[in-house]
C-alpha cells in the first residue's frame, strides 16, 4: 500500500480497509507501506515467505505492471492483473487502441508527444488528460479555445504523452467485474457528480462528493449493454482478479467505453465494492474471491512449460 504516485493517500485507505475485511480467523496479513518519497526494497526471499500478495497501489509504479513484475520474478501469487495488462490500462492511448481493434467502443481521441503540438480535432468542449495517470488527477474538461494550452502544459506536467479526446455528454456509469477465465459483471451504477461539474478528483474522494445510484437512469437495455461491454473490455485487455470499467451511456443509449481500473479504489464504500455488495456479494467475500483467484492463477500457470 501507499507507493510513489499522487493517489498514494487513497492507496493507504484502500488498503486499511481490505486489512479489516479480511477474516482475522483465515488470514495473517503483513502491511507493506510504500513510502512515497521514492524506492523501496524487498527481497525475493522476504517476498516468496507469503501466499498472496494483494497489491492495493493506484496509479504508475503500482497499478502499471511495475510491481506485478516483481512478484512475477518472486514467484509469489498476487490479486488482480498481470503485467500486460496492468501495463496496457494503465496506458490509455493504448487501451483504446486495443479496444478499437477488438470492437469495443470507445472515445475519439488524438495522441500527442513532448515537444509535439497538441490540438482539438474535435472543437470544444473537449478532454485533455495525461495518458498514464488516473484519478483524474491532471485531467481538464476544456469548454473554451483560449483554454486549451493550459489543459495541454496542466497534462504534460504529469505524463510524456498526452490524450485530447472528444467531449461525450452523456451520464457516468460504472460496473465491476470480477473472475479469471470466466469473469462476471456486477449491476451496473450511475456516477453524479456532486462537488464538481464533472467526475473529477474532488467529486471521487471528497466526503460527499458523489452520489451512486443503482441501477442507473439509462434508456432500456443500456444497463445490459454496460455489463456485456464490462466483461468485453476486461477479456479483450487481458485482465485477470478484477477491474473496473468505466462508460458514459449517451442519450439515444449508445454505451462507449472511457477506460478501465486494474486496482480500484477498494475501500467498502468505494464503487468497485458497492456495486458487488448490491450484485449479493459482500465486501468480505470479495476479498476472499479474489485471493482464491489469485490461486488458481499461480497454480494454472505452474502447469506451463518455460
Amino acid at each position: 500500500m501507499g507507493g510513489r504516485s499522487s493517489e498514494h493517500e487513497v492507496s493507504l485507505d484502500s488498503a486499511r480497509s481490505v486489512i479489516e475485511g479480511l477474516d482475522p480467523d483465515r488470514y495473517d496479513v503483513v502491511a507493506i507501506e510504500i513510502p512515497r518519497e521514492g524506492p523501496w526494497l524487498l527481497a525475493a526471499e522476504e517476498a516468496a515467505r507469503v501466499d498472496v500478495v494483494f497489491p492495493v497501489l493506484h496509479g504508475p509504479f503500482g497499478e502499471d505492471g511495475a510491481v506485478q513484475g516483481l512478484l512475477e520474478l518472486a514467484g509469489v501469487a498476487y490479486v488482480g492483473a498481470g503485467v500486460a495488462a496492468s501495463a496496457l490500462c494503465m496506458d490509455k492511448d493504448l487501451f483504446k487502441s486495443v479496444m478499437r481493434d477488438k470492437g469495443v467502443p470507445v472515445a475519439r481521441s488524438v495522441t500527442a508527444r513532448s515537444g509535439e503540438a497538441a490540438e482539438s480535432p474535435y472543437g470544444f468542449p473537449c478532454v485533455v488528460k495525461p495518458a498514464r495517470l488516473g484519478s483524474s488527477v491532471g485531467i481538464s474538461v476544456v469548454r473554451w479555445e483560449e483554454d486549451f494550452l493550459a489543459a495541454v502544459e496542466l497534462a504534460f506536467a504529469h505524463d510524456e504523452k498526452i490524450l485530447v479526446e472528444e467531449f461525450l455528454d452523456g451520464v457516468e456509469v460504472e460496473c465491476s467485474v470480477l473472475g479469471n477465465a470466466d469473469p462476471v459483471a456486477s449491476v451496473p451504477g450511475e456516477i453524479v457528480p456532486l462537488a464538481s461539474d464533472w467526475y473529477d478528483y474532488e467529486a471521487k474522494y471528497a466526503e460527499g462528493g458523489m452520489e451512486l445510484v443503482i441501477p442507473p437512469r439509462v434508456p432500456a437495455g443500456s444497463n445490459a449493454r454496460v455489463q456485456e461491454l464490462a466483461v468485453a473490455a476486461f477479456v479483450a485487455s487481458d485482465c485477470e482478479g478484477m477491474a473496473r470499467v468505466d462508460f458514459f451511456v449517451q442519450p439515444d443509449g449508445e454505451v462507449v467505453v472511457n477506460e478501465l481500473n486494474t486496482i480500484p479504489g477498494f475501500t467498502a464504500t468505494s464503487v468497485y465494492a458497492k456495486l458487488f455488495e448490491a450484485s449479493g456479494v459482500t465486501y468480505p467475500e470479495l476479498l476472499d474471491r479474489l485471493v482464491e483467484l489469485a490461486l488458481e492463477r499461480r497454480d494454472r500457470r505452474a502447469e506451463l512449460r518455460y
